[in-house]
């Protein structure tokens, strides 16, 4: 395999990547927040059908941006330079998703960077996508995520009463955004085909115009190679410094 061209990419500056990081990350939150609370709380959603599939596609797709920012935080690019802030912002967007822990998350895809696509690599697994995907979830879902979530669960249903199937709206989005993530953010672009590898990264970036890039995994999908070669750069940066680098 040849080694990665090292191409310096032009950088931001702090404040202005800590201003654009947190202000990405404060609106997914809150977009993820008041449709999660307008579904679970509010939504008639056998009267409006339409609204609630458009709900649910859309909690889905913020499901994988609160990973998305939380994935950021681990490398320091949604405040750099602020570690505990983005220990923070991390730790709160993973609760929001699926109860998370950040401490353990963040060790592991340190080792998946560390020997991305190897034997040592927590994120890969041999074999087809469905035995990879149930060993990725294995991976990270572990029996403290599994009695959080079933207590969440279960004391959503008590307070809600009669409305207890809309917990379906908070459940849901997130297991099928784990799926979302798993084929566009690890698969895809790490998966053994004909097509050698660029570099000792393991890494592809699979083709896709930049609106599917972002709908499908934040820019991870379309953009995974580079964050690989330039893991602090975040991910709404990512098409940027491929063009950078392609002019450097």
């Amino acid at each position: 395999m040849t080694a990665p061209v090292s191409v310096p990419v032009p950088a931001l500056s702090r404040q202005r990547q800590t201003l654009i990081g947190l202000g990405t990350s404060l609106l997914i939150v809150l977009a993820w927040l008041v449709l999660h609370v307008g579904a679970v709380w509010h939504l008639d959603a056998p009267a409006h059908p339409i609204l609630a599939a458009f709900i649910f596609v859309a909690l889905t797709w913020l499901s994988v941006g609160l990973f998305i920012i939380a994935h950021d935080a681990m490398h320091g690019a949604v405040a750099p330079g602020r570690p505990r802030l983005n220990a923070a912002i991390g730790t709160l967007t993973l609760a929001l998703y699926a109860g998370f822990s950040f401490r353990r998350m963040i060790v592991q895809h340190m080792r998946h960077h560390r020997s991305p696509g190897s034997d040592d690599d927590p994120d890969f697994a041999p074999g087809g996508p469905v035995r990879w995907y149930v060993a990725f979830v294995r991976q990270y879902f572990g029996w403290r995520e599994f009695w959080l979530l079933g207590s969440a669960t279960v004391l959503y249903a008590l307070i809600l009463g009669d409305r207890w199937p809309y917990v379906l709206f908070w459940a849901l989005p997130s297991i099928l955004a784990s799926v979302q993530l798993f084929v566009f953010g690890t698969w895809m672009p790490h998966r053994r085909d004909d097509t050698p590898f660029p570099d000792r990264h393991n890494a592809r970036s699979p083709r896709m115009n930049d609106l599917a890039s972002l709908l499908s995994c934040y820019h991870f999908g379309g953009y995974h190679h580079e964050h690989h070669l330039y893991p602090t750069v975040p991910w709404w940066r990512l098409p940027r410094t491929r063009l950078q680098r392609s002019a450097g």
